[in-house]
């Protein structure tokens, strides 16, 4: 998951007091600005990029515009998970690569499941489509040592229905591990998560499949935004980690455990897959110098009335300095310094 510095500016249709509650869908207007300077030209670029917002019948893009250095070709196709991504090229020399996207979604609410099967027929359904497309991706489980107290945690479920062992964990994650940046990366495994009882959005979705996974319950990783209301929420206003739990006889149902809630229409999502490395933002390789700064902001309009902020937004800049790394994406590093950053 990429968590990225952003800069919130709300607005309001100026008759927003004509439309009815069933007309007025939140409309979020996202600009991702991505930018990436060079000390000396480098060559043969090319990267990959997932910026395209999932799109069904919660989620609708209404416009986007998508430009980069040198408007090179963009290809596009849908991966495994059924996300959108973008492939080019930059062959030519260049010292800065800019990738700037500008998009307006609009997100329906959630009908929550009604959850009224029989706990056993649910159950029984689970295990009838565990070794099937696309379940059996999203259940496979990760080696662990604190496997025996993540099963004493999810203890015996079958008196009780899928969606509500998903709640209750959820609610245990939230309850029992701290919110706290700097303790964790992106390389952090779950056994040490477990142990610190401590992490941020990513931390908590990790921790959330694994345990989801262990229980039976096939589910997935959520990258994406918690797009400003009332300021309620922790990750608010820049990109954050969620999981989707598969409930049977409904589908697929986004579990927030950095802020014990169902997902409804202030999450935008991404892209969805097993973990962060399938949903990465931006990546790629190029010839030249392993140094690079890898700048990011992003800035989000919603439909709530608050001042209109006139601060430009804010940039975060992460450096890689040293000569000897890969010379690849710093995504992965960004992700962590701007996470560690979160309140």
């Amino acid at each position: 998951m990429n968590i990225i510095l952003v800069q919130i500016i709300e607005w309001k249709p100026d008759n927003r007091s004509q439309l009815t509650d069933q007309h007025f869908m939140p409309s979020y207007r996202i600009q991702h600005i991505t930018r990436y300077s060079y000390p000396s030209p480098v060559i043969d670029g090319v990267n990959q990029i997932m910026l395209f917002p999932i799109q069904d019948a919660l989620q609708k893009v209404e416009n986007q515009e998508l430009t980069i250095t040198e408007s090179p070709v963009i290809e596009e196709f849908v991966d495994y998970y059924n996300n959108k991504i973008g492939i080019f090229s930059l062959v030519q020399s260049h010292q800065e690569l800019v990738i700037q996207s500008n998009v307006e979604v609009i997100t329906q609410p959630v009908v929550f499941p009604e959850d009224q099967q029989p706990a056993a027929e649910q159950w029984q359904h689970l295990r009838t489509i565990d070794e099937t497309y696309p379940y059996m991706d999203f259940l496979k489980q990760e080696r662990f040592n604190a496997k025996d107290e993540i099963l004493k945690v999810i203890g015996t479920t079958s008196e009780e229905t899928p969606l509500v062992v998903a709640q209750r964990l959820s609610k245990y994650i939230n309850e029992h591990f701290e919110y706290r940046k700097g303790v964790t990366s992106v390389e952090t495994d779950i056994d040490e998560i477990w142990n610190l009882k401590a992490g941020v959005c990513q931390d908590f979705a990790h921790i959330l499949l694994v345990m989801l996974h262990t229980a039976g319950i096939p589910a997935r990783y959520v990258s994406g935004y918690i797009c400003p209301k009332d300021h309620e929420l922790r990750g608010e206003g820049a990109t954050h980690a969620w999981v989707e739990a598969y409930i049977p006889f409904y589908g697929w149902l986004g579990i927030d455990p950095t802020n014990d809630c169902l997902v409804s229409d202030g999450h935008v999502r991404l892209a969805v897959g097993r973990n962060f490395s399938d949903c990465t933002p931006v990546k790629g390789t190029y010839k030249g110098s392993g140094e690079h700064t890898l700048e990011v902001s992003v800035t989000i309009e919603n439909g709530i009335v608050r001042p209109k902020s006139q601060e430009p937004p804010p940039t975060f800049g992460y450096t890689v300095k040293k000569e000897d790394v890969p010379i690849s994406n710093s995504y992965r590093q960004f992700m962590e310094m701007q996470m560690q950053q979160q309140q």
